[in-house]
């Protein structure tokens, strides 16, 4: 079964920017949106400015991409949690965002013929929950059945 999954952690805000979360944080975002940047007909989708660490490299477990995410943030921990803590009180926060999608064919997942790694089962250990709530960062997992409608029966 194909599988692409990706991890984040993201500092979102209707009201701080990308730009004043970078200046706070003191290390650059891998993506940023922008509050009421994406649109679908006819309204406005309420958007929050977003500043994200990611990682979205093909062939690890969430561990793996969730440990790359943190082995860049956890010098700059104290920042973070200042900025998650004023955050929260307008209405933003942080986040752990883990999203997976199964059966997705579109996307090709390199593999060996010796060691094809299990991405399907994963943990969160001792050091990844104290950063989330040291940070008091939520964690959100979004898992998705590309499959189509021809196994249904």
């Amino acid at each position: 079964m194909p599988l692409h999954q990706y991890a984040y952690f993201a500092l979102f805000s209707r009201h701080t920017s990308a730009d004043d979360m970078t200046s706070q944080v003191g290390i650059d975002p891998d993506e940023i949106t922008v509050r009421g940047s994406r649109f679908t007909e006819p309204a406005v989708v309420p958007v929050d400015h977003s500043w994200m660490v990611v990682c979205r490299e093909p062939g690890l477990s969430v561990d793996e991409q969730i440990t790359r995410i943190l082995d860049r943030l956890q010098p700059h921990t104290d920042r973070i949690c200042d900025l998650s803590r004023h955050l929260a009180g307008t209405g933003g926060g942080a986040v752990l965002q883990i999203v997976r999608y199964f059966n997705d064919t579109d996307q090709s997942q390199p593999r060996t013929a010796d060691a094809a790694p299990n991405l399907f089962g994963w943990h969160l250990d001792r050091k990844v929950l104290d950063f989330l709530s040291v940070t008091g960062a939520e964690l959100d997992i979004d898992e998705y059945d590309m499959a189509g409608d021809d196994n249904a029966g």
